[in-house]
């Protein structure tokens, strides 16, 4: 198979996968003006539910606008061989693979962060503005935004220059070191994020005293779950909608709540909302989901050096897909992930369903414990509040959804299903 051809599968993947978006947002728009199932009547009044269609309308008009300025821009980079231009720049500097491949994720970064930020802006200060969302300054948009890049760039550059070290000095062998290297990340931020990564963005600070935190160290008694740290987090400088969740591995689990939850759900809801989060934790599932991650990432890896070949003669080296005549490894493996984009596709299908199973064994282990009606009543509060659309399309759900719709968490909890 000629590399040509490779060029124009990756185009021709590129495209169906947008069309196939594109038909599932047709269905779930059609689905957005159903009648309101029995089990969430009367949680929108007519104004509200007004407000919510707008609100669905706007959101996929946006995200009908921002697939085309993304499938336009990867077509132009592909058709005008900008990612060979930018790794001739890189090679430029005359640095070893390594570094080179350093430089390359930078600036490819670089460009995807000149098209996002302003769609990203539009969204917040437009959009979520119009419907009393957002609560973000502009201060703390580009702070965050600035954060955000610093962030992806070192942890990306990081990870292929470090593969292309190992791929250098293992040839095909690579993927079994590069996948001790990728899990070792995936390890320490899952076990740091919260002490780490999350106070560079939010004020944390630990749960008062007081009526809920009795409730929730009482409920955590009773279940044999040990809490030691509650925080609650100053999301209501961004957002008026409302979360909580565990995160951390072993001694660093924490409860992290935002303020918005604390403000406007009882002791009891919020209680429910973390009984759910306890029986992630019971159930394994932040391991499980840890472990198969993990493995996903080792096939990959593992498919992809069948795909590279050797370093020292450049055996299906793909760069060429990109029209440039120089071994490369990270433009290789770019192209591979690209070509992979189907089977990542059905896999990320498969890990949503899984998911959602998780998600419906977490509200069981909350209904089990006596918290199935506050626990509904928490997701209706958190539904109507961020305005979601309660009458989704169920090839929509089944693609894109980690979490159950409301509809289907309230039948499963009353055990209707």
């Amino acid at each position: 198979m000629t590399y040509t051809t490779l060029f124009f599968i990756i185009v021709a993947f590129i495209v169906v996968e947008t069309a196939w978006e594109k038909y599932l947002d047709h269905r779930n728009r059609i689905a957005s003006t159903q009648p309101l199932p029995k089990e969430v009547e009367g949680l929108y009044s007519e104004e509200e539910y007004r407000k919510q269609q707008e609100y669905f309308a706007a959101n996929n008009k946006f995200g009908n606008f921002t697939d085309i300025v993304s499938l336009s821009v990867t077509l132009i980079l592909l058709f005008t061989f900008a990612f060979k231009y930018i790794d001739d720049f890189a090679r430029s500097f005359g640095l070893s693979e390594p570094w080179t491949a350093a430089i390359f994720v930078v600036l490819t970064n670089l460009i995807s962060d000149v098209i996002s930020i302003p769609l990203s802006a539009y969204k917040n200060f437009v959009i979520e503005e119009k419907f009393g969302f957002n609560k973000m300054s502009v201060g703390t948009f580009i702070g965050d935004t600035i954060k955000n890049m610093l962030i992806s760039i070192i942890l990306m550059t990081l990870v292929v220059a470090a593969l292309a070290y190992v791929y250098q000095w293992l040839g095909v062998n690579y993927w079994i070191i590069g996948s001790l290297i990728i899990a070792g990340i995936m390890i320490f931020f899952m076990t740091f994020y919260t002490s780490i990564i999350l106070p560079l963005f939010n004020k944390m600070t630990p749960l008062e005293e007081g009526s809920l935190r009795t409730a929730i160290e009482e409920f955590s008694k009773k279940t044999g779950f040990k809490i030691s740290d509650i925080y609650i987090i100053d999301g209501s400088k961004r957002s008026t909608k409302a979360n909580a969740f565990f995160s951390g591995l072993g001694s660093r689990k924490r409860i992290c709540l935002y303020d918005t939850l604390k403000n406007k759900m009882t002791d009891d809801e919020i209680v429910a909302v973390l009984a759910h989060e306890i029986g992630h934790q019971k159930c394994k599932h932040t391991t499980k989901q840890l472990v198969l991650g993990i493995l996903n990432m080792v096939f990959i890896l593992f498919l992809s050096s069948l795909f590279l070949g050797d370093p020292e003669t450049g055996n299906m080296d793909l760069a060429n897909v990109f029209g440039s005549d120089k071994p490369s490894f990270h433009l290789s493996l770019y192209a591979f992930m690209l070509l992979m984009s189907p089977i990542s596709t059905v896999v990320g299908w498969l890990v949503n369903i899984l998911t959602r199973k998780y998600e419906y064994e977490a509200d069981a282990f909350a209904q089990k414990h006596g918290k199935g009606d506050e626990l509904v009543n928490a997701l209706k509060k958190l539904s109507a509040d961020s305005l979601s659309n309660l009458t989704p399309d169920p090839l929509f759900v089944s693609y894109h959804y980690s979490h159950p719709t409301l509809v289907q968490r309230i039948k499963a909890i009353a055990g209707k299903c």
